[in-house]
This record gives structure tokens, C-alpha cells and sequence, in this order.
């Protein structure tokens, strides 16, 4: 009878393997990418397809705000998104994700230790690490008065007068009101009205001194000379200063925020068995080196020796030991935080 049992085991658990191969092999070679724009080189998609024969379609967003609403509308058919860290527990708490145990992935082993287990994905059962970097601003030395501004927010909340006109932010509104919240030392998820208040003072008296609101296209905007200041992160001020070399970066005093970006597939993915194909293919210390080395953001794979030496001698990619503690992980805010940014958002915008 025990032999009897075992060969049934055997034989259920033969069966099922070949139908989640069969399910997989059955799957269009196809894979729909949802991203941020400008942020994953096109050559590297080519190598995926000839490596894997699946074709990809990578469409761009600006914000996990836009992400977000997305999914919710139901309206998403894409099977790779990258949120990051500070909406990925609400992509969890909302069923929109597809639960993909990254560990058991072979490349996994690759990832880098503070990647591993991280607070907003316990065990990375529903993602997997892409970049990480931060938000500052930029700014080009040889058109600002004495060629040096001060490492502090004032000078992009209360420019000098001749820089008014000729300095942009971020069309995000998570981005703008946590640089307004490190700038007035207020919690960037606070629930209290009255920070909002005073957060909302500080963006409407800017507003005038901005030349736009963009999360488009911010190295061409600093690079061609569009704007002489722009809040901006890390990598898009790295890449525009290959371009234009009297281009810096500030890590601001008062703080800045440190974002993480990662791999998911949405509950209604159309080709999972492709997209767990891709983010594994990712993992590879060669295709995660490739990323950062395009567009300048670092990432969670043990990859360090292959990234290259011209990344290495700039501020905004390799920072300064001594700017460390002014690091601040994005949060995830409650319900009632992201309703107060909500609404300074509408009516600074409106």
C-alpha cells in the first residue's frame, strides 16, 4: 500500500509540473513592461528578446500616483511593473499583486543583503530589487551667481532672484511635498492640517519662480540649458552632466529622500510566466550592470566590479560618505496623510 501511495504521489506531483509548464509554455511570447519613463536602457531589451525569443512592449509613466490609478481602474494589462517602496504595501493590502516568491528564483542568490528581506515586501514574495537613488536638485554652476549655491532646500524654495523663472520641479506630487516637508523639518506623512498648511504657503509663494512643473525629460532639460535649476534625482543629473559638466548635484542639509524601485507583476498579468522570466533575467549581475551603467542609478544585485569608472568620480552617483545621514527612506503614508497631500497638491496645481 505504501508503494501504492508513493507512486500516486509521484505521478499527482508529475502531473502538476507538466501543467505549469504546459501553462507557461502555452503563454504568447510576449511581455507587456509598465515604467517610468526614460528609466531602462532599450539595447537591454533587445538582448532579453534574443536571449529569451519573448518580445517585449514597454510603455512609461511619471509617478506611482499615475501607477497606481492604473491598477486600480482595472484597466492595466501589463505583466511587469516598478513601483517603489512607499506604494508597495498598498499594491499588497489591495490584492494587486502577484504573489512570485522572488527567493526561489535561481538568480536571487545575487541580490545583495539589504535587498533581501526588506520591511514593505517581507520575504520578497512579491517583488524583486531594481534601482535605488535619491531626490535633490541640480543645478548648473556656471550660470548661478559666484558659480556655488549653498546644500540647502532654500535655494530651490526661495530662489535668488536670478534664478527666478529659470528652475523647475518635479510633477510628483509625493516628490515636491516631501522636499517641501524636509525643507520646514515637518513629517512628510504628518496627518496634522496645520503642516499642511504651512507646506502649501511654501509651494504657492515658489510657484511663481518656477518655469514649469516636469518629471519628463530631466536631463535634456538640464543638459540643453532649458532651466539652470531642477529638482531632479541622482541618475537623470549624472547622465546630464556626461553632457554638460559644470552640472551638480545637492544632497540638501535639511534631507532628501532616498527612493528603492522593484520588480511586480500585477494580479492581472497576461503572460506571469514571462514576466517571472524577465525579473529573474534581471537579477543577472550582467543585465542589472547594464541598467545602472545606462542610466546611472544604482541597484540591489552584487554587480559593483562591472559598473563603470566614469560613474564612479561623480558626487551624484557616488556620494559623499559624509552625506549619509541626511538620507530619509521614503514612507508609506496612511490614508489620511495622502489625502491632506491630495489636497495641497489640487489646489497648489488648480
Amino acid at each position: 500500500m505504501k508503494t501504492k501511495s508513493m507512486r500516486l504521489a509521484i505521478s499527482s506531483l508529475a502531473l502538476s509540473c507538466f501543467t505549469a509548464l504546459s501553462a507557461h509554455a502555452a503563454e504568447p511570447k510576449q511581455l507587456f513592461f509598465y515604467n517610468w519613463t526614460d528609466y531602462y536602457p532599450v539595447d537591454l531589451l533587445a538582448k532579453f528578446e534574443k536571449e529569451t525569443g519573448i518580445k517585449v512592449t514597454m510603455d512609461g509613466y511619471d509617478s506611482n500616483e499615475t501607477l497606481l490609478a492604473k491598477l486600480q481602474a482595472g484597466g492595466a494589462a501589463y505583466d511587469v511593473i516598478v513601483p517603489s517602496q512607499s506604494i508597495m504595501q498598498t499594491l499588497i493590502k489591495q490584492d494587486l499583486l502577484l504573489e512570485i516568491d522572488t527567493p526561489t528564483l535561481s538568480n536571487f542568490q545575487y541580490v545583495k543583503g539589504p535587498f533581501r528581506d526588506p520591511s514593505f515586501d517581507p520575504g520578497r514574495k512579491f517583488s524583486a530589487p531594481y534601482l535605488w537613488g535619491t531626490t535633490g536638485f541640480s543645478y548648473d554652476s556656471a550660470r548661478v551667481p559666484g558659480g556655488k549655491l549653498d546644500d540647502s532646500w532654500k535655494e530651490f524654495f526661495e530662489p535668488r532672484k536670478e534664478l527666478q523663472g529659470q528652475l523647475a520641479a518635479l510633477d510628483t506630487s509625493s516628490s515636491v511635498i516631501n522636499a517641501a516637508s524636509h525643507y520646514l523639518n515637518v513629517d512628510e506623512c504628518t496627518e496634522n492640517p496645520q503642516d499642511a498648511k504651512r507646506i502649501l504657503e511654501l509651494l504657492q509663494k515658489q510657484k511663481p519662480f518656477l518655469k514649469m512643473y516636469s518629471s519628463d525629460n530631466t536631463v535634456d532639460r538640464m543638459a540643453s540649458g532649458e532651466v539652470i535649476m531642477m529638482q531632479n534625482w541622482n541618475g537623470s543629473t549624472a547622465r546630464a552632466t556626461l553632457q554638460k559638466s559644470t552640472i551638480k548635484y545637492v544632497y540638501p542639509k535639511e534631507g532628501l529622500a532616498m527612493f528603492q524601485d522593484n520588480f511586480a507583476v500585477p494580479k492581472s498579468a497576461p503572460h506571469p510566466g514571462n514576466a517571472k522570466i524577465f525579473i529573474d533575467w534581471m537579477m543577472k549581475p550582467e543585465n542589472a550592470a547594464a541598467v545602472s551603467n545606462a542610466i546611472a542609478y544604482a541597484n540591489g544585485i552584487q554587480s559593483d566590479q562591472l559598473l563603470d569608472a566614469k560613474w564612479k568620480v561623480m558626487d551624484a552617483i557616488n556620494m559623499p560618505e559624509e552625506y549619509a545621514s541626511r538620507l530619509r527612506p521614503e514612507k508609506e503614508c496612511s490614508n489620511k496623510a495622502r489625502e491632506l497631500q491630495d489636497r495641497i497638491w489640487s489646489k497648489l496645481k488648480g
